[in-house]
């Protein structure tokens, strides 16, 4: 059936259900797990007359502070997968677009099911906040596991 497992994380409580999910998953398929966590590109500050002043964030200081919570997150992924003795990766993308990034990730790495959480919003929440595990399942040719 499937044979490399893909999970979206973005450190949330409910990403951490779809990665015990893709984890258990993995291990009754006898699959290999990839974890990834899509980082927001960096965009320097734009200031106008009225607004207050912030302390500009380094593109390296940026980099800095968003790795090392890719690295917490993808955490989870590897203790969870340890813990399901099934083989595992992690990588962090970059990307603006998290849906874009995840469908990025899992093509290069040949993966063929991904598995990620969605907050279930409706309406016009959904509609305002919009949703990147819908847009993963708009655009993907990949068969997509969705936890809640």
């Amino acid at each position: 059936m499937y044979k490399h497992i893909l999970v979206a994380t973005d450190g949330s409580k409910l990403s951490n259900t779809a990665i015990k999910t893709a984890a258990r998953l993995a291990r009754s398929l006898a699959a290999k797990l990839t974890g990834v966590y899509v980082i927001p590109e960096y965009v320097p500050p734009v200031y106008g007359e009225a607004v207050v002043y912030m302390p500009e964030v380094s593109p390296k200081r940026y980099r800095d502070l968003t790795e090392k919570e890719a690295r917490k997150a993808l955490a989870v992924v590897e203790i969870e997968a340890q813990t399901e003795v099934v083989e595992c990766a992690t990588l962090h993308v970059t990307s603006n677009q998290a849906w874009n990034g995840i469908l990025k990730a899992a093509r290069s790495k040949k993966c063929d099911l991904i598995v990620m959480a969605s907050h279930g919003r409706r309406g016009l929440s959904a509609l305002v906040l919009g949703s990147e595990t819908n847009k993963v399942l708009t655009h993907s040719s990949i068969p997509v596991l969705v936890c809640r």
